[in-house]
């Protein structure tokens, strides 16, 4: 849930965290392997099918770059969940300087567009074999008080333009406000993408669903990943304090802060949402979890 960090915070941050990049932390993410029994590994099939480019992947996680508390250990952790999936794209949030160079040097086989680079921020990450770059740009949140703004690019994947976006909208409770006009401005962007391009928005959101009924609902062309594969109970909660003790809170808060909202193009059929479950769900050896928030996976299959 990743809440307002003072300037001071940040300041000591800056001069602890490139100790993630040391000598002795440094893992190959092409290498890395995990285990995580509550979900679903890619099998052979699903292999071909995202070598034949009959299936897109991503990856969205809050990897909560802001926590030093065993930073480096839980950096290897999100990094070996990235290399045992290999999805076509990863969308990241809180990201820091150290551990964006950190993922510069150990995934030369992605590209890295980030949100901004200071402070803390977003990024995606899109795979050189399979997803070719046209443009990026960076939408400013002009209310923002927590350096949040819209991060997007346009790609071609398999013969399908593709509009990508993340974003960290406001947290905490009392932003609610600023989170829904923040909200309404990635659902307008969404729908401004060329007709002809499959729109894909994936990040941690903090949203409660009572702001999503109060913002109007999504438009009638976007849906929630999560509703439209009939909101699978397993991968329903992406921060759940009962089962994620990383930050100590000892009240219950199950919430699902992580969403991804899709909007096809104009020529239905082309892409189309299969499945979703978490990750990050087992502990490391430090006895903490990679993040304070679950990952999400999602597969899509591609129509040929």
């Amino acid at each position: 849930m990743a809440t307002w960090k003072s300037p001071c915070f940040l300041y000591c941050l800056f001069i602890l965290g490139p100790r993630l990049t040391g000598q002795n932390n440094s893992v190959d993410l092409t290498n890395e392997e995990t285990t995580d029994s509550t979900t679903s590994k890619i099998s052979p099939s699903e292999d071909t099918q995202q070598e034949n480019g009959s299936m897109f992947s991503l990856i969205t996680w809050n990897i909560d770059g802001l926590d030093l508390n065993n930073l480096s250990e839980r950096a290897r952790g999100v990094c070996s969940y990235l290399a045992l999936y290999s999805p076509d794209v990863i969308f990241l949030q809180e990201v820091i300087p150290p551990y964006y160079s950190y993922l510069k040097k150990r995934s030369s086989n992605y590209e890295i567009i980030t949100g901004h680079e200071e402070g803390y921020f977003t990024a995606i990450m899109l795979k050189k074999s399979r997803v070719k770059l046209k443009s990026q740009e960076i939408i400013p949140f002009p209310s923002t008080k927590m350096m949040r703004n819209l991060l997007c690019v346009h790609v071609n994947v398999s013969g399908n333009e593709l509009c990508l976006m993340t974003s960290h909208l406001e947290s905490t409770r009392g932003h609610a406000a600023e989170r829904m006009n923040q909200l309404k401005m990635v659902l307008k962007k969404m729908q401004e993408a060329p007709e002809s391009a499959t729109v894909i928005f994936a990040g941690d959101t903090n949203l409660r669903d009572r702001e999503v009924t109060r913002c109007g609902g999504l438009p009638n062309n976007i849906v929630d990943v999560w509703e439209f594969l009939g909101k699978p109970k397993h991968c329903q909660y992406t921060w759940d304090t009962q089962m994620n003790s990383n930050l100590g809170i000892t009240a219950a808060c199950k919430l699902r802060f992580d969403r991804i909202f899709f909007r096809a193009a104009a020529e239905e059929g082309h892409i189309i949402p299969r499945s979703l479950d978490l990750l990050g769900l087992e502990k490391l050896d430090c006895g903490r979890f990679p993040s304070d928030h679950w990952g999400l996976l999602c597969n899509l299959d591609i129509i040929l």
